[in-house]
């Protein structure tokens, strides 16, 4: 019975982690809604490789983006296994009686350090994204989303990969 609980108890710290961390990432960073600041000025590769022909893409900005995306996915993939690591750690210490509030805290940091890095790896790959086009192909990139409709969070960068 004793087990169960624990395991029950730590798959529920886990999913509501995880899901805190889903959220914080899907989340609109804009309180009163309507466009994310950020999305007029960054492109999603997802917007890039739909309109690749459409904005003139070259064989080497193809390359480019290609391989920045590549490395962005193993940073994420990295970023994913420590998550899920330090989302571990909490869950030991939150199962403990009495619970030691500053490790626990100390291990939230640790979690929230973790979803930083992971924004900060996302909005770097569409800085590179975006250097790696022409004014041109921003211009036209940002009139094609112009007539789909806004973009609200980070829905606008594109999910990390899962």
């Amino acid at each position: 019975m004793r087990t169960t609980q624990i395991v029950s108890t730590g798959g529920i710290v886990a999913a509501l982690l995880f899901a805190a961390s889903h959220h914080a990432l899907a989340q609109n960073p804009n309180p009163q809604g309507g466009e994310d600041p950020l999305a007029r000025f960054l492109f999603p590769p997802e917007l890039v490789m739909s309109h690749q022909q459409a904005i003139g893409l070259s064989e080497q900005q193809r390359n480019t983006i290609q391989e920045q995306l590549q490395q962005a996915q193993a940073k994420f993939t990295a970023l994913q296994w420590r998550m899920s690591a330090n989302a571990e750690k909490l869950m030991n210490l939150l199962q403990a009686t009495p619970v030691d509030e500053t490790q626990a805290l100390a291990q939230v940091d640790q979690v929230l350090n973790t979803e930083r890095d992971v924004k900060k790896t996302q909005i770097s790959l569409l800085i590179r994204i975006k250097n790696a086009l022409t004014a041109e192909q921003q211009a036209k990139l940002s009139e094609m989303r112009r007539q789909m409709g806004p973009q609200r969070g980070p829905g606008m960068p594109g999910n990390p990969p899962e």
